[in-house]
């Protein structure tokens, strides 16, 4: 290969990377990554997560999200008492406070995305809108992996790059 055409491939390669980037950014709020998992057969519900830095002095509250795949969605945090796994959604929306990284997971918080109106399934991305209480609302695209995943997939065509 030519070193113009090792330059333009070698381009090209950091370009799709960048454009594969799941990162956005709404005001002070950093959202890294947001991802599901496909959906079982028969299944009503799924899961979103992410991670979200605040890099702002003031505290943010993640208040509410939709996305039109889905009749709502909630912010759900699942906690163990006496051995047993219990969820619920987190009252007044999630706060961020100033500095702060929230890692959304599985077994965690996360997003509970209910009453889903087409299957989500592995490889078809999903849209959603994110509100911030003063960050304001941001649209964001979900990845979805397989269904026992936990984490979503690296991309590994340049592992020594960070985004």
């Amino acid at each position: 290969m030519t070193k113009s055409g090792l330059l333009v491939a070698s381009l090209v390669a950091l370009l799709t990377n960048v454009a594969c980037a799941k990162d956005y950014k709404a005001g002070a709020i950093d959202i890294d990554s947001p991802w599901s998992r496909a959906m079982p057969k028969g299944a009503s519900t799924a899961a979103g997560y992410m991670t979200i830095k605040n890099t702002g002095t003031t505290s943010d509250r993640l208040v509410s999200a939709s996305t039109p795949v889905a009749g709502n969605i909630e912010i759900h945090e699942m906690t163990m008492d006496d051995g047993v796994m219990k969820m619920r959604p987190v009252a007044g929306g999630l706060e961020i406070k100033p500095g702060a990284t929230v890692e959304l997971k599985p077994s965690a918080i996360h997003l509970m995305i209910m009453n889903v109106k087409q299957p989500i399934e592995k490889g078809r991305p999903f849209l959603a809108t994110l509100t911030f209480e003063k960050a304001g609302p941001v649209d964001v695209e979900f990845s979805v992996e397989d269904i026992g995943a936990t984490s979503p997939a690296a991309d590994k065509s340049m592992p020594n790059m960070h985004h």
